[in-house]
């Protein structure tokens, strides 16, 4: 199956909205290569930074749900690199 590498940010401004992402990304868990969290404190929100290699809808999939999560942002930068599993 053909793969992309992309890299996910995501800006969550309501906190209720964390625990339902930490459990699509253990779900998704098998295609994020690497992941980063910045509680930006001053502001009252949190940032994070998901590097993905998936299929693209599979990456697709993942931004639709947390995006569809209330008080969450969710922007997905595709590379050229495509792979096979």
């Amino acid at each position: 199956m053909e793969t992309r590498v992309a890299v996910m940010s995501i800006i969550v401004e309501n906190p209720e909205a964390v625990e339902r992402i930490n459990a699509l990304l253990h779900e998704f868990g098998e295609y994020i290569i690497g992941r980063m969290g910045l509680p930006y404190r001053k502001r009252h929100i949190s940032i994070i930074s998901i590097a993905l290699d998936a299929p693209q809808n599979t990456i697709a999939a993942l931004a639709g749900k947390i995006g569809s999560l209330s008080g969450v942002s969710v922007k997905t930068a595709y590379s050229s690199v495509i792979g096979s599993d």
